[in-house]
């Protein structure tokens, strides 16, 4: 038996791994956009007190690395009482930890935007949420649409790293497929697809919303 003949037969751990791998994506990167988008209304203005100490928590979250938050949040909490399984702490290291990445994208995009749009939605009577979700916040999401891009991808090379916190994902299944066989090369070139494939999935989603944003004027802003 060849060992692609070895890993055929194991397809239905790869298939496992797989979807545990798009579930842990697929939640996390949801929540890390959400968590992105309650950060930039907070510095929005709405509540001054809170925009430096959250400014210093975004900057920080980007100075960890990342397999170090999911370290703390897996084996640290249950030092002061608060157990999470494996796959949540994972879920939860993505969403907090790419989700300072993205509010750190879309302030970025925020501060380029003409004065006037703003003093027109109040001169209209906007209240600040209305004005965010209606104006602010769907240019902001098609103008960063690359950033936005580029961070899903890094968000799921990220989700390898929970194999260390002992989440059963694709790496997961790669490795125990290697360990017992002795088969790295083969297994690793199979993962590497499944990563390939979603990434040049997600970028052809990427481009037909860059199709949209040009017929809706997002882009001549």
């Amino acid at each position: 038996m060849t060992n692609w003949q070895i890993l055929w037969d194991a397809r239905d751990q790869f298939w496992s791994g797989f979807l545990s791998t798009m579930e842990i994506f697929g939640l996390s990167i949801s929540a890390a956009f959400l968590i992105g988008c309650v950060m930039l209304f907070m510095l929005e203005g709405t509540r001054p007190r809170l925009a430096l100490p959250l400014r210093i928590f975004i900057d920080g979250m980007r100075m960890l690395p990342f397999l170090m938050l999911a370290y703390v949040l897996y084996y640290g909490l249950p030092t002061f009482g608060i157990r999470l399984n494996a796959w949540w702490a994972g879920v939860g290291a993505l969403a907090v930890y790419h989700g300072c990445y993205f509010a750190e994208i879309f302030r970025g995009s925020r501060l380029t935007f003409p004065p006037g749009q703003i003093e027109a939605a109040k001169a209209h009577g906007f209240t600040k949420g209305k004005m965010f979700l209606r104006l602010i916040l769907p240019q902001i999401v098609m103008q960063t649409r690359p950033l936005i891009g580029n961070q899903l991808i890094y968000a799921l090379k990220d989700t390898a790293f929970l194999v260390i916190i002992t989440v059963r994902e694709l790496t997961a299944a790669a490795n125990n497929l290697s360990g017992t066989y002795f088969i790295p090369t083969e297994a690793f070139i199979v993962v590497i697809g499944f990563y390939w494939a979603v990434s040049i999935v997600m970028e052809i989603i990427i481009k037909q919303c860059g199709r949209f944003s040009a017929k809706r004027g997002f882009d001549h802003v």
